[in-house]
């Protein structure tokens, strides 16, 4: 059995969370953040795995424009200021690129130091529209956006849930919030109308509150905005309850410690996620180094690497690590990756979206 992707030995650190992660003799320095402590950590050691990897596997090939990458980890701890500070730690270190951040409310305010200081950034998970939307020339992602999510969920709840009960919470973050109203707008739009609309304070220990509202409403569908620690909790107090609607939520439940919370009570969960990376063909020989490793690479793992891998062939392209040489390449080119061709349009998302459905089983998602 794969082991977990582990936090052994990444801890608060200083000066903003920052850590050197690689030989002193690179010469590119290159970045990668995320929570890499606090309730979202799981992720952040998504993100590191698949950065260290993509970078290892880029030096052992002599670097990018003969030079090796030097990567730095920021822990931002899904905090908004403290992704600034991790930001502001980065330029000054000279670093070139930032693989990250996770959360949006991170890589949001982030990204405004970046395009400042002239760091070009990829984030491998952050969904939130406005990161691009109102990002500067500099914002790019791998991944999709909460419209684009929040249509197959919308759409998925309208149809197979038609004629009962649903309530929609969110967390109020920029990434919680964002996709429950975009998750409600589709549903709303396919003619269903949520029976409770409501946000919740994440951080929390006990939800029964918010729980009896539910179970009085008669909820069949408990649709949640928010991170998987919050939306196991709410899960498992429901089911303590005796309320037996199902959960649904978006990409933030990608991770095993989802089902660590809920245990068998996670039986039946749904989510939203792109079609699974570890599956793709081009990424066949990247997962085998993973399990070569005991190491699963789930979740944000791979759109990690992708990122690394598609700032690598540009600046080559480019023949420079100038991020706004390096920026006009990526909107030029199409790129491999191990998610398959990646393309940009002029505001920097995925020119091509794969959205679907996964089921919690047995301890483990899969593709519905």
């Amino acid at each position: 059995m794969m082991k977990r992707i582990l936090m052994a030995g990444v801890t608060a650190f200083a000066v903003a969370g920052v850590m050197a992660a690689s030989p002193a003799f690179a010469q590119i320095k290159i970045a990668a953040a995320g929570p890499m402590t606090g309730s979202n950590a799981s992720f952040g050691a998504q993100l590191k795995e698949g950065a260290e990897q993509a970078v290892a596997d880029i030096n052992a090939k002599g670097g990018v424009l003969g030079q090796k990458l030097e990567l730095q980890i920021g822990d931002d701890a899904c905090d908004p200021k403290q992704a600034v500070s991790v930001a502001n730690k980065f330029a000054a270190d000279g670093v070139k690129f930032v693989d990250g951040h996770f959360c949006s409310s991170s890589s949001i305010p982030a990204s405004k130091v970046y395009t400042e200081e002239g760091i070009l950034e990829i984030t491998p998970a952050s969904t939130n529209p406005k990161f691009t939307e109102e990002g500067g020339w500099n914002t790019f992602r791998v991944c999709g956006r909460d419209d684009q999510q929040g249509a197959v969920a919308g759409g998925y709840i309208a149809k197979e849930f038609a004629g009962h009960k649903v309530a929609i919470l969110h967390d109020n973050s920029a990434y919680g919030k964002g996709l429950a109203d975009e998750t409600k707008k589709a549903m709303n739009k396919a003619g269903m109308q949520e029976a409770l609309y409501s946000p919740y304070v994440p951080g929390e220990k006990d939800y029964s509150a918010l729980v009896s509202r539910l179970k009085q409403a008669g909820v069949d569908l408990i649709y949640i905005g928010g991170y998987y620690t919050e939306a196991g909790l709410i899960l498992k107090q429901a089911r303590q309850q005796g309320l037996n609607a199902t959960v649904m939520s978006g990409d933030a439940l990608v991770t095993d410690e989802f089902w660590a919370i809920t245990g068998a009570d996670g039986e039946g969960s749904l989510m939203t996620f792109s079609s699974d990376p570890r599956n793709r063909p081009t990424a066949a020989a990247v997962v085998k180094e993973f399990t070569d490793k005991k190491v699963d690479p789930e979740g944000y793992v791979l759109y990690a690497y992708a990122a690394v891998q598609v700032w690598a062939q540009a600046a080559q392209k480019a023949g420079t690590t100038d991020a706004k040489k390096v920026a006009d390449v990526m909107h030029a080119g199409k790129w491999d990756t191990v998610l398959g061709p990646v393309s940009y349009d002029k505001k920097g998302d995925v020119t091509v979206s794969d959205y679907v459905m996964y089921i919690w089983h047995a301890g483990k998602y899969s593709e519905m």
